[in-house]
């Protein structure tokens, strides 16, 4: 259903992360509003932890929080930040066609992320409407997923590509330039590629790169929201707008109007 990838670049993450999310808490933040109306001990389950800022503070907050990913390196570096902060939390490598049976026995949860840009890993149309279906299969009623995708919409516009940071982005006393370099397909159902480089430079002038080379399948914007429809979803708030870089897009269990729902893709 998805391919893992973030073998490599799970040592480097960091340089991949802006500036205010680079702690737990920082992370947190990011979605304070959402947070705060969970009640106390909530379980939340975090399917795409990568490094595991938001799982690690999430847990800090008091909450049950399960992390899972389909990288083995990210899951490993999720449960080294769990045990450095001294919070309890339930780290596993579950891919999302994995999620019902690796979460077997465990309670509905209140809130299910999906945060990262992740979703696009997912292969195609009816892998990434797979993997919706197992994540809302695990909410409780009136539980709520939560998306962050980039605008695939801009990063389409703008073709293939080579991306390079216009200046040094430090991170635990290191610098590193991040290149990324787009392979644009000319049909949205394609498998599109992503190769993304950090070249950490050392104060003796001396350059060690890292890469790793990423498959992406892109999807428009009405295209998740229908997905959801579909699958009983209601969107109770969506941050897209053509022109930004990433949105984000909370849905809800519960009744959708039968005029917004759809198929199955």
């Amino acid at each position: 259903m998805a391919v893992a990838g973030y073998g490599a670049l799970s040592d480097v993450y960091e340089w991949l992360m802006p500036e205010g999310k680079l702690t737990p808490a920082g992370s947190v933040a990011a979605f304070g509003d959402l947070v705060k109306r969970l009640p106390p001990e909530a379980r939340v389950l975090d399917c795409a932890c990568g490094t595991g800022q938001l799982a690690v503070g999430l847990a800090a907050l008091g909450l049950d929080v399960t992390a899972t990913d389909a990288s083995a390196a990210m899951v490993r570096r999720t449960h080294q930040l769990a045990e450095q902060h001294g919070v309890p939390l339930r780290t596993l490598r579950v891919s999302w066609d994995e999620l019902s049976d690796g979460l077997d026995g465990s309670l509905p949860f209140d809130m299910v992320f999906c945060v990262g840009n992740s979703l696009a890993h997912a292969e195609g149309t009816s892998a990434r409407f797979d993997a919706l279906t197992a994540m809302s299969r695990l909410l409780s009623r009136d539980g709520r997923l939560v998306l962050t995708s980039r605008t695939w919409e801009l990063v389409r516009a703008r073709g293939s590509r080579l991306d390079v940071s216009h200046r040094l982005v430090r991170r635990q006393g290191r610098d590193a330039v991040v290149v990324y370099n787009w392979q644009i397909e000319q049909r949205w159902d394609e498998e599109h590629h992503l190769e993304i480089a950090v070249a950490q430079v050392a104060s003796d002038g001396s350059v060690l790169t890292c890469s790793e080379r990423l498959s992406c399948w892109p999807f428009r914007q009405e295209e998740l929201v229908s997905q959801l429809h579909a699958l009983g979803l209601g969107v109770e708030s969506n941050t897209f707008d053509p022109d930004a870089e990433n949105y984000t897009v909370v849905a809800v269990k519960g009744n959708v109007p039968e005029a917004d729902r759809r198929d199955r893709p």
